[in-house]
């Protein structure tokens, strides 16, 4: 199984880099393949990267989106970005998971830095 971490992409290079150092970091944490993808501005794309991790031979292929709220990405965007890799890799099992601003331990993150602010 391999994870696909996915942000939005940006203009800065510096907020791309930090993604894929957060991707660095969680796949050191979790017993899984981590890889990054962007959804646009940066690169690899999310096609490109599903296409290249079913191509290394991972069949189970889960997309994790690092979004906060449920908008036309969440919504739109990647249920078609997911569905298009299936139809492409029909061998391959390729799950859109739920985002991270939908785990609920995230208000608790928040009131954690709130209570810890100075």
């Amino acid at each position: 199984m391999v994870v696909v971490l996915v942000a939005h992409g940006s203009r800065n290079p510096s907020a791309n880099d930090a993604h894929r150092e957060l991707v660095r970091a969680v796949g050191e944490r979790v017993d899984e393949s981590v890889v990054a993808a962007f959804l646009e501005l940066a690169e690899p794309s999310i096609p490109q990267t599903i296409d290249a991790v079913v191509a290394d031979g991972h069949l189970v292929v889960h997309v994790l989106p690092y979004f906060l709220h449920p908008g036309r990405h969440l919504m739109s965007d990647l249920p078609r970005i997911v569905a298009d890799a299936q139809v492409r890799h029909p061998a391959a099992e390729i799950t859109l998971l739920d985002s991270f601003g939908s785990d609920p331990r995230l208000v608790d993150l928040l009131a954690d830095q709130v209570r810890g602010a100075p």
